[in-house]
């Protein structure tokens, strides 16, 4: 690969695996050392697939670490912005700069509308939004610091550009996803730091294990004329997370200089009727 991001650093976050070690291999892969932040333990109950694992996000810096660029590690719910600002601050200490924020955690819950109970609601917001806010808070300020401008990347959903049925709070925080980066963007723009979002559709991670599929299956069953709103136009149904962090890693460099407050769709089509 180039060296697009040679002698950045970028923090992520939920990056013991899935989309977010995607982002954090193909970034140290173009030259970038890492900030990794992951709960890397129990998700909230009502989330109906495995919560990742110490394991898990050893293996991210098993992988970073191959490219040859450094990493620094924090276990921290995206909700405690102490704990972020921190996790942070320590790295910029030992790495040296801040240049790019990817904001991957998040979390998805499929519920019929009227089986969301208040406590699951609650949840998704705050991981999702909160969380990402909390990331941009924390980071934000070392890339103003260092004068040299940045790329801030929220991953949100194709449930941010279109409604996702049997998800009524996971549209909401991703929706509310799309409007921060938008808003991020007009603010920030005068220190020359982009902000885009970023919105895959199906992906193949462990989101889609333990029991997501029976969940998506029971809420389907109470309308099933909902079934195909996100049927893709191309032949593929499931992207890898590795063409997410395709679109995250130019999204992150010079080559998308000129881009800031902008939408990217990483949904085969599915969102666009």
């Amino acid at each position: 690969m180039t060296g697009r991001h040679t002698e950045k650093v970028a923090f992520i976050t939920g990056a013991a695996r899935g989309q977010g070690r995607a982002h954090a291999v193909r970034l140290a892969a173009e030259g970038a050392d890492i900030i990794a932040v992951d709960i890397a333990g129990p998700l909230p109950p009502a989330v109906p697939y495995d919560s990742a694992t110490p394991q898990d996000f050893d293996e991210t810096v098993r992988l970073v670490e191959a490219t040859g660029r450094r990493i620094i590690t924090a276990t921290v719910d995206t909700r405690d912005l102490d704990g972020l600002r921190k996790a942070v601050d320590d790295g910029v200490a030992a790495l040296g700069r801040l240049d790019i924020i990817v904001a991957n955690a998040g979390i998805c819950i499929p519920q019929v509308w009227n089986e969301i109970t208040p406590e699951s609601f609650r949840d998704v917001m705050d991981i999702n939004v909160t969380g990402t806010w909390n990331t941009v808070v924390a980071g934000a300020q070392h890339i103003i610091d260092g004068g040299r401008g940045g790329s801030i990347i929220l991953i949100s959903s194709a449930a941010g550009v279109k409604m996702q049925p049997f998800m009524v709070h996971y549209t909401a925080s991703k929706h509310a996803v799309t409007g921060m980066a938008r808003a991020l963007a007009a603010e920030l723009g005068k220190h020359n730091i982009r902000v885009n979002s970023v919105h895959p559709g199906a992906v193949n991670t462990p989101m889609g294990s333990g029991d997501m599929v029976a969940a998506l299956g029971h809420a389907l069953e109470t309308n099933q004329q909902l079934a195909h709103m996100i049927t893709p136009f191309l032949p593929a149904w499931v992207a890898e997370a590795e063409d997410v962090a395709a679109a995250v890693s130019w999204l992150a460099g010079d080559e998308s200089r000129y881009i800031t407050a902008t939408q990217i769709s990483i949904d085969m089509g599915a969102t666009q009727y």
